[in-house]
């Protein structure tokens, strides 16, 4: 079983062909999003080794992953120059908001949950990745593609992390994750972003009002 199929496997659904249909009409949006979800991918990080400095195994792997999504961040502003696309801020999608409404409050339950959390993350940016890959210019495909391998990483470094603080198996929390993260996926969106759900984009006529 490759990289690719465990992602699958572990999410809920696959991205809606629908989705795929909009993102190649979105492309300079979905390319601004992307940027911004490099850039608080690392935050996050970032936020955790702060959070949690008595964990020398979290340490280790958030510090490479910022770095990692920071380098992700800079190659998709390289790229946006490139095709004169400006970089301009963009509101956060429903995705993780959804996510994060049934994180519990104690510890380190909210740390087990927050790791399930950037797995489903990671995996879904995967996901997403592979499947526009095929439909896209060979530049964005070859970049897509390339980041195949750190994303299958960063989804297994949280699961692993999510599993050794927790002192009892953790699939039911997943399950409870997966569950919202597939509702999330597969239901229609008011906006595009590159977590989003299907987006139901206003008709010209509508636009015009």
């Amino acid at each position: 079983m490759t990289a690719l199929d465990e992602i699958k496997q572990f999410l809920g659904c696959e991205t809606p062909q629908a989705w795929i249909d909009v993102a190649l009409t979105q492309q300079p949006l979905m390319l601004i999003d992307h940027a911004h979800c490099e850039k608080k991918a690392a935050s996050t990080a970032m936020t955790l080794m702060f959070r949690y400095v008595d964990r020398p195994d979290l340490l280790r792997k958030m510090s490479r992953l910022a770095r990692e999504e920071l380098i992700h961040f800079e190659q998709v502003l390289a790229i946006m120059e490139d095709r004169g696309i400006e970089y301009t801020h963009l509101g956060a999608s429903r995705y993780a908001g959804g996510l994060r409404e049934i994180v519990r409050t104690h510890e380190p339950e909210r740390l087990i949950d927050i790791m399930i959390i950037g797995a489903f993350v990671e995996a879904r940016s995967c996901e997403r990745f592979a499947k526009l890959a095929p439909f896209l210019d060979s530049e964005l495909e070859r970049f897509y593609n390339s980041l195949l391998k750190s994303e299958g990483r960063h989804y297994q470094d949280y699961l692993h992390l999510a599993q050794s603080y927790s002192p009892e198996p953790i699939e039911e929390r997943i399950e409870a994750f997966r569950k919202i993260e597939t509702q999330l996926i597969m239901s229609d969106d008011s906006e595009f972003r590159f977590h989003s759900g299907v987006p139901v984009l206003a008709s010209p006529e509508q636009e015009s009002e």
